[in-house]
């Protein structure tokens, strides 16, 4: 890796509203970021290999997809219009018992292609065949928090236990510390206390966190209510989940006390606007739970289920839902909502101190918004134009970890054409074993 030095209108390093360097400068000195400030300010002791220079375009840290199932592209407009368990258990399921372990890895490479060219440059991502993904990760250059999926009960519960283990002891730290590797018990109603209990021993004794879906329907809060007698987050608590990091998706349907709960144990909360809107799950309280102290970051969730990994999107749907469903227009302001997909995420997924802000000794995960566009003109606020205006189309460049991975709109790391037709094929076979598997039985 290079020293590079990036010269634009605008830095945005988002840490704090008030921390906008006009005609500002970035020095990455291999994967980290050495110096952020002002156009010449520099230090002489920097010498750039490569210069970008780039007048008309505003930096900000890359993206953070704080809920994905990547290779669910493979699934993308299958399943539409029918609420989450009907949609799960009718249409979701059946055909994901189809999908090979090359389709896993087709599926996770469109999806890196398609993040990439949204500006993304980190996600956490629950599914299965796990080190498909991440060798797909890999060769795409992305940061990634992975986790396999595990539903603890039923045949595949042990299976998934020991396929976690070996997954985690094979990738944590892989692709030069560019992917972490969780446990991802896929949500209470699937996964019962006692085998969670397990999950949490492991993880500790890995040292690792745990990613699970968290009060996402009504179905769920009357189920676990009627079970247990309690609501999902009290149980999680109960059971001893909130012991470790963990990375909560969801978090739709939440009283005072799980509230209270999440902040005082520090739990990430993925907030996914367009998947819960979709599946007509209901509304999160971000706002209760960000002006509690709660860590709210942003997520797409699957793209079978949104249906693209557009954050930028989730951005805009996010700031929006909040102000309708408040009645007011004041709330989840711009600079707020792009914290979210920043910063936010960047601590949901533990990872504060390495990515999220533009900032000397933070890893160098930048993206860089061309700002000459007509929907971008007249330019009053950064911020709002960002937030509310722009499109991902509008990402030129991203960087990750130091590396130049998409330019002038055109990704560096994969081949777009290939991975798109390869994913083709793939889909094409998924649908034919399936049909065959129907006349089969």
């Amino acid at each position: 890796m290079s020293n590079l030095l990036i010269k634009c209108m605008a830095v945005l390093t988002m840490a704090g509203e008030d921390r906008i360097i006009h005609g500002g400068e970035i020095a990455i000195r291999g994967r980290e970021i050495y110096y952020v400030g002002a156009a010449g300010s520099t230090p002489g002791d920097f010498e750039p290999e490569q210069v970008l220079d780039c007048p008309g375009m505003v930096a900000m840290p890359g993206l953070v997809n704080c809920h994905t199932h990547a290779a669910m592209t493979m699934l993308r407009g299958y399943a539409d219009d029918m609420p989450l368990m009907q949609w799960l258990k009718e249409k979701i399921w059946p055909m994901e018992e189809h999908l090979t372990a090359d389709d896993i890895y087709q599926g996770t490479l469109l999806s890196c292609a398609e993040m990439i060219k949204g500006g993304t440059t980190t996600f956490a991502d629950m599914y299965f065949e796990m080190g498909q993904v991440a060798r797909a990760v890999e060769e795409s250059g992305l940061r990634a928090v992975l986790s396999r999926g595990m539903v603890g009960f039923g045949p595949n519960a042990e299976t998934a236990m020991r396929e976690s283990i070996e997954f985690i002891e094979q990738w944590h730290g892989g692709a030069g510390g560019r992917i972490a590797a969780w446990f991802g018990p896929h949500a209470p109603y699937t996964c019962p206390p006692d085998y969670l209990k397990r999950v949490i021993n492991e993880a500790k004794r890995l040292g690792v966190g745990i990613h699970i879906h968290l009060a996402e329907t009504l179905d769920e809060i009357k189920e676990i209510n009627e079970k247990y007698g309690q609501s999902p987050v009290m149980l999680m608590e109960e059971t001893g989940l909130f012991e470790l990091p963990v990375l909560a998706a969801h978090c739709v349907h939440l009283n005072d006390q799980d509230i209270e709960i999440l902040v005082k144990r520090k739990v990430g909360i993925a907030h996914n606007p367009q998947s819960n809107m979709k599946l007509a799950s209901g509304v999160a309280p971000v706002i209760s739970l960000l002006n509690a102290g709660a860590t709210v970051g942003l997520g797409t969730d699957g793209a079978s289920s949104n249906n693209n990994l557009d954050l930028l999107e989730e951005v805009r749907a996010a700031a929006f839902l909040q102000k309708v469903t408040a009645v007011d227009a004041s709330v989840l302001p711009a600079y707020q909502a792009l914290s979210m997909a920043t910063v936010g995420g960047a601590k949901a997924l533990g990872l504060e101190g390495q990515i999220g802000c533009i900032k000397s000794g933070f890893r160098a995960d930048i993206i860089l918004f061309d700002m000459q566009k007509p929907h971008l003109c007249p330019l009053y606020d950064i911020y709002a134009q960002i937030a509310y205006a722009a499109l991902s189309s509008d990402v030129d460049t991203v960087i990750v970890d130091g590396q130049i991975v998409m330019k002038n709109r055109r990704i560096l790391t994969l081949d777009e054409e290939t991975v798109m037709q390869a994913a083709g094929r793939s889909a094409k076979a998924l649908v034919e074993r399936k049909i065959a598997s129907q006349k089969s039985s």
